[in-house]
């Protein structure tokens, strides 16, 4: 893992991270924690500048949707707990699941949106599952 990698790892976990928590509370009005393996990102500087757009960003505009009205903030509230990101090589790699109230999003986030899990995908996920 280079300097570059280093930092913005390290604002991340500082700054993004928790911004994005404290915007998941805002939205559901449950807390929600990130779970990221930061192994699978420390040798990918390009990867790391777009973790926060890919996942945690379209983790939001999907759950703006589903949390629309009390019903779907109650059913996140009760379904959701933690999002695990996991950064993987190549696009065909990816994988999106939510089961044990855990979602899990494995992106190619180097790939940019080539590599990602739209809002789309991510709502269906989490609607079929809550």
């Amino acid at each position: 893992m280079g300097l570059a990698e280093k930092r913005k790892i390290k604002e991340l976990q500082d700054t993004t991270i928790p911004e994005r928590e404290a915007e998941l509370l805002e939205i559901t009005g449950a807390p929600i924690r990130y779970d990221i393996d930061w192994e699978s990102l420390s040798s990918d500087e390009a990867g790391l500048n777009f973790v926060d757009n890919l996942s945690c960003h379209r983790l939001n505009m999907a759950l703006r949707v589903i949390c629309s009205d009390a019903l779907g903030r109650e059913a996140v509230a009760e379904g959701l707990k933690s999002v695990k990101l996991k950064n993987v090589a190549t696009p065909d790699m990816r994988k999106l699941s939510f089961a044990g109230g855990t979602l899990e999003m494995h992106c190619a986030y180097a790939q940019g949106t080539a590599g990602y899990h739209s809002d789309g995908e991510i709502r269906t996920v989490l609607m079929q599952g809550l």
